[in-house]
C-alpha cells in the first residue's frame, strides 16, 4: 500500500487542470495505481484522493456492512457513491483534471494544496487549508485527549 506524505501547492489552469506533484507520483511503484478516485470529504471542506486499489478496498468494506434490501442502506450507498471521479495524471505533463463541480465544492479557484495523509491525499483550496490549521496548543490538547 502506498503511503503519501508531504504538502504540495499547485495552480489550477483555465481548463481546471493542475500538475500532480512528482514527489507523490514517485511513491507509486505500480503504474496501475496512478488511477485515483476523488470524492468530497465527509467532515471537511476538501477532496479525498485514493489510489483505485485503496478505494476498492474501502468500498468493499463499506458495502459488506450493508443490506441492499434495507431502504436506508440503499439510500446511504447511493449517496456514498455520488460525485466521485476517476483521474489519472497524463503521461506527458503529469496533469490531472478534477471535475469543476468538485473543485467548486471546496472553493478551489486558483491554487490548491495536495496533502499526503498516509493512505490518501487530501486536496484543499489553499485558503481553506490555512484556515483549518490548529495552533500548537490545540493540537497538543487534542493529542492528549485522543492518545492519552
Amino acid at each position: 500500500m502506498v503511503k503519501f506524505i508531504g504538502e504540495f501547492s499547485a495552480k489550477i489552469d483555465d481548463k481546471g487542470r493542475m500538475v500532480f506533484p512528482s514527489a507523490l507520483k514517485s511513491l507509486i511503484n505500480n503504474p496501475q495505481e496512478c488511477n485515483f478516485v476523488i470524492k468530497k470529504d465527509l467532515f471537511f471542506n476538501c477532496l479525498e484522493m485514493y489510489t483505485y486499489d485503496e478505494w476498492t478496498r474501502q468500498s468493499e468494506d463499506v458495502k459488506s456492512r450493508l443490506n441492499f434490501f434495507n431502504k436506508e442502506h440503499a439510500l446511504f450507498w447511493r449517496e456514498y457513491m455520488r460525485d466521485r471521479a476517476i483521474v489519472s495524471p497524463d503521461e506527458k505533463f503529469g496533469r490531472i483534471s478534477i471535475p469543476k463541480k468538485l473543485l467548486d465544492e471546496i472553493g478551489a479557484i486558483k491554487e490548491i494544496v495536495f496533502v499526503g495523509c498516509d493512505h490518501k491525499i487530501e486536496i484543499w483550496s489553499k485558503e481553506a487549508y490555512e484556515k483549518e490549521r490548529l495552533d500548537s496548543g490545540s493540537y497538543s490538547l487534542l493529542a492528549q485527549r485522543i492518545l492519552g
